[in-house]
């Protein structure tokens, strides 16, 4: 059994070195539009990022209007505003929901069999 100060590290992500194409944000956007009513926990499993991480980007999304949340009981439903306009000036014009289009899988895709080589 665990010593009770490494309960809560169980299910922290490894941490990632290098560089990635998508950013913290961009994943956890995509995992919210995904499913609006995931848990932090789930979210954070999901982007390989620790619930602490997950909690500032969803407060970083809130706090410049490209997220909001309301709450049932212990439930919160994530509503992402997809006619935002990206913050970045080279991403000019580029809304929210263009660039889920291109981040979350459609339903389809994940149900289809990969094709053997």
């Amino acid at each position: 059994m665990l010593p009770p100060k490494m309960l809560g590290m169980v299910g922290v992500p490894e941490s990632h070195s290098g560089w990635t194409f998508i950013t913290s944000h961009a994943r956890v956007l995509a995992a919210i539009a995904d499913n609006p009513n995931a848990r932090i926990r789930d979210i954070a499993a999901h982007c390989r990022l620790t619930e602490r991480a997950v909690s500032r980007i969803i407060a970083d999304l809130e706090q410049d209007g490209y997220l909001s949340h309301t709450r049932d009981g212990r439930t919160n439903t994530y509503r992402i505003e997809p006619d935002k306009v990206l913050r970045h000036p080279a991403e000019a014009g580029l809304s929210v929901a263009a660039l889920l289009s291109l981040l979350v899988q459609d339903e389809t895709d994940r149900v289809r069999k990969p094709v053997a080589p």
